[in-house]
């Protein structure tokens, strides 16, 4: 679906948006990374899919997950 480049920046962005997530937590890192990718859908930039991500962590919180 992306090509190397822009699957390493996505990598990069849920790293560092995950940075305090435990890697048990993984229905919150889950829905963080399908907030990302669906944020790299059509234009955007590395700041774009941070914002997204961390959104996507903040309501998490929120969430039955």
């Amino acid at each position: 679906m992306f090509d190397a480049e822009t699957t390493a920046i996505l990598r990069s962005v849920h790293k560092e948006v995950c940075e305090d997530v435990a890697q048990s937590a993984t229905a919150i890192r889950t829905h963080v990374a399908a907030t990302i990718l669906e944020a790299a859908k059509g234009d955007w930039s590395i700041e774009d899919l941070k914002k997204a991500g961390r959104r996507a962590l903040a309501t998490a919180a929120t969430m039955r997950l």
